[in-house]
């Protein structure tokens, strides 16, 4: 099935009362409108709790084997790679709970249209992705986001504003968001499924450093002396210079807000074609494959992406806000965002191997991993 908003129509029972009156509708059944034959749908289970999920759930049909996705009996995708929810006994867990998976929702959604693949514990219990939402328990330690072998877990209380905007602070980000938590958390998730076990693993190397180096003793040294001073020069965030799987998931997560943020304007006919530049576009000369053979569309898509923050920026200043796109690229880090663009198109094809850098070999294309039966 193809990613894509159809319109839907409630099934029909044919149950009507008499001649020439309508036919009753199933309740809570659906078929794509003026398919009635085709596919039915049911809302997903959590549409009427605080999640208030809006997915739709495929009903199998006779015969048919079970998603390979792994969905949870009444759940759609994003609600089956849930796990734990915060404590809905807490007045406030409730509105947090929404603002998690209002974000998870459109994290899933756009790893589905990217082509990455998107498989539950339920399939795959030793792979699959799933999501831990906990809270801090008085007298505990606090709950830490973070990732580990597939499971992302994020504290509840990242979902309040005011919480998230006082750690912005206190860290000196300048960008925090739930979306960009979950983004985040994920690039690591794939960097365990598309490149630690592929040839992907040395163009890493050869890009982002040596993951093998003491990621406790690098933690510790980022805290207690903060990042480089020439950070900017190298990596999208000061916080992707602390160890070469953070620099993976900063950028991974750059990647995605790039994608997404390109998309939407495209769907609503934004044109930042025109705009005048404070600063020079991208060249073919600052790419790490330059050769390789979608060099010139990613190419497009970065300048793309260069002119329309101009755009968001100066929209912001308009209203008196900050700026919207915070960042500026530097060249090492697009190097590493084309390498990240070349693992993420790789699985929507398979066939098409990468050109390698000098001194680096060209991966061989790896498939989506296989989930495990059940």
């Amino acid at each position: 099935d193809r990613l894509g908003v159809v319109p839907l129509a409630p099934v029909a029972t044919g149950e009507g009362e008499g001649e020439g009156e309508s036919e009753d509708a199933a309740p809570d059944t659906f078929t794509v409108f003026g398919d009635p034959q085709g596919r039915t749908y049911r809302r997903c289970a959590n549409f009427l709790t605080p999640a208030s999920c809006n997915w739709m759930v495929p009903l199998l049909r006779e015969g048919e084997a079970p998603d390979p996705a792994g969905l949870a009996p009444g759940y759609c995708l994003s609600c089956s790679v849930t796990r734990t929810i915060p404590d809905l006994s807490i007045e406030a867990n409730g509105e947090r709970w929404r603002k998690l998976e209002h974000a998870k929702r459109r994290l899933i959604s756009q790893l589905l249209a990217l082509g990455l693949p998107v498989v539950s514990r339920h399939a795959d219990p030793a792979h699959g992705l799933v999501f831990d939402f906990l809270g801090d328990v008085p007298g505990g330690p606090r709950v830490m986001t973070g990732h580990e072998h597939g499971v992302i877990t994020l504290n509840a209380e990242e979902a309040e504003d005011a919480v998230r905007g006082r750690i912005r602070a206190e860290m000196r980000e300048p960008y925090r968001t739930l979306l960009g938590h979950f983004r985040h958390e994920v690039g690591h998730h794939y960097w365990d499924l598309l490149v630690q076990p592929t040839p992907w693993l040395e163009p890493f190397r050869a890009l982002f450093g040596d993951e093998r180096a003491d990621y406790a003793a690098a933690l510790q040294r980022h805290y207690d002396q903060g990042p480089p001073p020439d950070w900017h020069n190298h990596f999208v965030s000061s916080y992707a210079s602390m160890h070469p799987w953070e620099d993976w998931a900063e950028t991974w997560a750059h990647y995605l807000h790039m994608a997404d943020t390109t998309d939407t304007a495209m769907s609503f006919g934004v044109d930042a074609t025109n705009v005048e530049l404070a600063s020079d576009l991208f060249t073919v000369d600052d790419l790490w494959q330059p050769g390789h053979p979608d060099a010139e569309r990613f190419l497009e898509f970065l300048n793309g992406w260069v002119l329309l923050t101009n755009v968001l920026n100066e929209l912001s200043r308009s209203m008196g806000q900050p700026d919207g796109y915070p960042f500026v690229l530097p060249r090492v880090a697009v190097g590493k965002l084309q390498s990240i663009h070349c693992v993420i198109t790789e699985q929507r094809k398979p066939a098409a191997a990468p050109v390698a850098p000098e001194g680096v070999p060209a991966p061989e294309p790896a498939p989506p991993p296989e989930p495990a039966q059940s």
